[in-house]
C-alpha cells in the first residue's frame, strides 16, 4: 500500500536544482534583449547620420518597435487559447467524468493550489499529449482523448502521474503571465530556450512522481506508444536510460524542448521517486532501502527548509 502525505513538499524541494538559476539567467538576458531593441530603434547605429530622418530609417524604427508587440500578442494568445479549448473540449465536473474530476481535485489539494485548475478532455487527433495553461483568472489542464483512453483503462497510476506533472507546471508558475513575459524573448533563442524547457519538464516530472510513485507507465506510454505500456519491461528500460550517454546523445538533445523520455524515467528512479513496477522491488512499499532514503530525504529536507522557502 502506498503511504501518502497530505501535502507535497515546498515547490523548490521538487524543482530541478538547475532550473531556477537558469531561469534567472534567462530573465537577465530577456531584459538585455528588450533594452537592446529599444536602444537600437532610437539610435539606429547602423544607419548613416544623413539618413537618420528618412522614411527608410523610420521604417526600420517601426519594425524594431514592432518586436515589442510580442507582449500584447502573448496575452491575446493565452486568452484565445482558453476560449478555443472551452468551445472544443469537454470540461470535467462532478457530473462529467466524476472519478477523474475528483482525482484532479485531490492532486491539486495536495499541491496546495489555491485556485483549482479546470480539466478538459480534448480530441488530440491521435496525439498522446497533455498540457497546462493559464488565462486571466483561470488555470487549466488539457488531456488528449488518446492519452486519457489508454491511461484510464486499467492504468490510473499513469494517468495520475501525467496529471501531477501538468499540475506541477501550474504550481511552479510556468504558465503564469509574469513568468512567460520574463522570458518572452530569451526563450526564443535556439538551444537556450529548449534548455530551460527541459529543466521545467524535469521539475514537473518530480511532481508527478511524488504524487504517484507507481506512475511509470505514464512515461512508458510516451516512449513506446499505444497498447504497449503494460508490456514494456521497465527495469530493462531503466538500464537503457543508464546507458544513454555520449557526445552524440547530448548533441541530439540540445534542440529538444523535452528530455529523452527514457532518461526522464531513469532520473526519477534514481531519485527514489518512481518505482519500476509493482512487485519488482523489495520492501513493503516497493522501494529498496536506498530509494526509500532518497524519497524520505525530499520530505525531511522540505520540512527543514520551510522557514527558508520563499
Amino acid at each position: 500500500m502506498r503511504s501518502e502525505s497530505p501535502t507535497a513538499p515546498p515547490p523548490n524541494r521538487l524543482r530541478h536544482p538547475a532550473e531556477l538559476p537558469f531561469f534567472v539567467f534567462m530573465v537577465v538576458l530577456n531584459v538585455a534583449i528588450v533594452v537592446a531593441i529599444v536602444r537600437v530603434a532610437l539610435v539606429l547605429p547602423f544607419v548613416p547620420p544623413a539618413l537618420q530622418d528618412t522614411a527608410w530609417a523610420n521604417g526600420i524604427r517601426a519594425a524594431l518597435f514592432g518586436l515589442l508587440l510580442l507582449v500584447p500578442a502573448l496575452v491575446v494568445v493565452r486568452e484565445t487559447q482558453r476560449a478555443s479549448t472551452r468551445g472544443t473540449a469537454v470540461q470535467l465536473s462532478p457530473e462529467q467524468y466524476p472519478e477523474l474530476y475528483r482525482t484532479a481535485e485531490d492532486l491539486a489539494a495536495r499541491f496546495g493550489l489555491r485556485r483549482r485548475p479546470d480539466i478538459f478532455l480534448a480530441n488530440g487527433n491521435g496525439a498522446l499529449n497533455a498540457f497546462a495553461a493559464q488565462a486571466t483568472g483561470h488555470d487549466y489542464v488539457v488531456l488528449s482523448n488518446e492519452l486519457f483512453a489508454h491511461l484510464d483503462d486499467g492504468n490510473r497510476e499513469g494517468l495520475r502521474f501525467i496529471l501531477g506533472h501538468e499540475l506541477g507546471h501550474i504550481r511552479l508558475h510556468h504558465v503564469a503571465l509574469w513568468y512567460q513575459l520574463a522570458v518572452a524573448y530569451s526563450q526564443r533563442i535556439p538551444l537556450l530556450g529548449p534548455t530551460l524547457s527541459r529543466l521545467r519538464e524535469y521539475s514537473c516530472d518530480r511532481h508527478g512522481a511524488y504524487l504517484e510513485p507507481d506512475g511509470a507507465t505514464g512515461l512508458v506510454l510516451l516512449a513506446s506508444g499505444r497498447h504497449t505500456e503494460r508490456h514494456v519491461d521497465i527495469p530493462a528500460l531503466l538500464r537503457q536510460g543508464q546507458e544513454l550517454r555520449g557526445f552524440w546523445v547530448g548533441l541530439a538533445q540540445l534542440p529538444r524542448s523535452h528530455p529523452y523520455t527514457v532518461r526522464r524515467l531513469e532520473r526519477l528512479h534514481g531519485l527514489g521517486l518512481l518505482r519500476p513496477g509493482p512487485g519488482r522491488r523489495p520492501g513493503s512499499d516497493g522501494l529498496d532501502a536506498g530509494a526509500r532514503s532518497n524519497r524520505r530525504g525530499l520530505v525531511v529536507g522540505a520540512a527543514e527548509r520551510d522557514g527558508r522557502a520563499g
